[in-house]
């Protein structure tokens, strides 16, 4: 995720991480050559390549951004869903913290605060498809069994442990939840027609611009395709909420700010560092 204030009106200019220009330069590129040569053959032979009125490119530009929008829209709405997730994984990990105060020194409630921080560690390798020999699942397994010798031996009552079930219950929830955003994309055919579309507008745009404007189309077409393709591309980067890139969540600084809490409820002093953005980038 990047992680930086906001740029001077000068600097807004020259700002490359995270504008997703490294992601669409190319089309941008092919866009304005694409345009220059539209209108060197309109200027060199008309009758070839003549005029056109620009008024159906409005209609068109109009849709296509509606279109952008709501896509834009459905993906930022799995981006956020997935930040909720995980902040109920952290709130809950911390909620644990707190009901298991009560066996406080007890073997089984360090088992029980461990577990649950190779739960969001193994969560968060599991989302990012590098999932290692023991699973999530595997992790809250243990907690249930670290409550249930608890239990049996009488330093938790039976309400006391309901409750602490309850909350692995939650954390199941939560990772259900992000599976269901890792595994289920949005429809291919959605996407698909999104791409061309955008791809057919920016490809014909020249052609309405070349006798208005001249040589300052290669300009205005690539502003154009800058903002088509950008929000194309940064669509893709939160359709994928938990993909290693600069616009996904930083599930290893989630994981980190579990270990952290659990750990210092259990008394320890020599915790990780908090996760720090690298390059303006929090991974």
């Amino acid at each position: 995720m990047i992680v930086r204030g906001r740029p001077s009106a000068l600097g807004l200019f020259f700002v490359v991480r995270g504008s997703l220009i490294r992601e669409v330069w190319p089309q941008v590129v092919g866009v304005a050559l694409l345009s220059a040569l539209v209108v060197l053959a309109h200027r060199s032979v008309p009758a070839l390549v003549p005029g056109v009125n620009t008024a159906p490119f409005a209609l068109l530009g109009i849709a296509i951004s509606i279109f952008l929008s709501f896509r834009n829209s459905a993906s930022y709405d799995r981006w956020w869903e997935g930040r909720k997730l995980w902040g109920q994984i952290i709130q809950t990990a911390r909620d644990i913290a707190r009901q298991s105060s009560m066996i406080e020194g007890q073997p089984e409630r360090r088992g029980l605060l461990l577990a649950v921080v190779a739960f969001a560690r193994r969560a968060e390798r599991q989302l990012r498809a590098a999932p290692g020999p023991e699973s999530a699942d595997q992790a809250l397994a243990e907690a249930a069994r670290q409550i249930g010798a608890a239990e049996r031996a009488g330093t938790l009552t039976p309400m006391e442990a309901l409750v602490l079930h309850q909350s692995l219950v939650r954390l199941s929830q939560s990772l259900v939840g992000c599976e269901r955003l890792a595994n289920t994309p949005l429809p291919f055919a959605y996407t698909l027609l999104l791409h061309r579309t955008a791809y057919l507008f920016c490809f014909v745009l020249p052609f309405g611009f070349a006798d208005t404007i001249g040589w300052g189309t290669p300009l205005m077409t690539a502003l154009v395709a800058y903002t088509f393709f950008g929000l194309d591309a940064l669509g893709a980067e939160l359709e994928d909420p938990f993909a290693l890139l600069p616009n996904g969540l930083p599930l290893a600084a989630y994981a980190t700010t579990v270990e952290i809490a659990l750990r210092q409820a259990l008394g320890e002093t020599d915790l990780p560092a908090p996760a720090k953005p690298m390059g303006f980038i929090l991974t």
